[in-house]
């Protein structure tokens, strides 16, 4: 059974979309359209089986459907958008993940939490302490993954929309991360890249690594390293603090779990 991947189309809206510590510019929503359906076609490259959120063409910001819950083993965290208007997101998500079989918990007020604030490197769980997300989700969230054997280290941001938006990690565990956006000594030491979009990887279940085309330099660096990348075109979720990595929700495969 292969791995699935959650995503949802964009939609004419997303011009309409959040905008935080970038200049606000035009996006060619057709565009973004083909470029979604580019990085939909490199996951089944990949080999996932792509399961659609149901549409919500009046969310602008429902395309990026990684910050609507948080995956980790049989477990699914809903989350509670920091921005009040994206909670409407979270339902459309819930729905699959039940469908799937995972267990569900929410973040329930006052906490709040994006998808997109959480970086999970092996047992280790980095959660960005900014903007979206609140001391009380990173507490529920330390509370709901104890049990699974996760440690949860909060990291504070500085002019940044998400965690994931200054740092990821490699397939090896290798954080890359992009200016000092993030407090000083919270994460392990890690690979500086020139590029912004060069930050932000998707370690993929075939072995490659889904980066944007945006960052050129860095995917010349990964590839001289010995990786092999998956740059797939971003620059109109980019116009909207978007990345490769908000645009999916992996799940873990468990049948490969149940065979380890």
């Amino acid at each position: 059974m292969p791995p699935i991947a959650l995503v949802r189309r964009t939609s004419a809206a997303l011009q309409e979309g959040l905008t935080s510590h970038i200049e606000r510019v035009p996006v060619d929503t057709e565009l973004a359209e083909q470029q979604h359906e580019a990085y939909c076609a490199a996951l089944v490259d990949a080999g996932y089986d792509l399961r659609y959120v149901e549409d919500a063409p009046h969310l602008p910001d429902a395309v990026y459907v990684e910050d609507t819950a948080v995956v980790v083993d049989d477990l699914a965290v809903l989350s509670r958008p920091g921005a009040s208007e994206r909670r409407g997101e979270v339902a459309g998500t819930e729905k699959l993940l039940r469908e799937a079989g995972l267990r569900l918990h929410t973040i329930e007020e006052p906490g709040t939490l994006d998808g997109g604030d959480v970086l999970q490197v092996g047992s280790t769980v980095f959660v960005g302490r900014g903007g979206r997300t609140n001391g009380a989700g990173i507490a529920q969230l330390r509370d709901l993954l104890a049990p699974l054997g996760r440690t949860v280290v909060p990291v504070r941001l500085t002019e940044v929309l998400h965690l994931k938006s200054a740092v990821t990690a490699l397939p090896d565990g290798t954080l890359l991360v992009h200016r000092d956006l993030v407090e000083p000594g919270a994460l392990p030491p890690a690979r500086r890249v020139s590029e912004e979009a060069g930050c932000h990887v998707v370690p993929l279940a075939d072995g490659t690594v889904l980066i944007s085309a945006s960052a050129p330099r860095t995917i010349a660096d990964l590839e001289d390293l010995g990786f092999r990348t998956r740059p797939v075109p971003m620059t109109e979720f980019e116009k909207r603090e978007g990345c490769v990595t908000c645009l999916s929700i992996l799940l873990p495969d468990r049948n490969r779990a149940t065979a380890d």
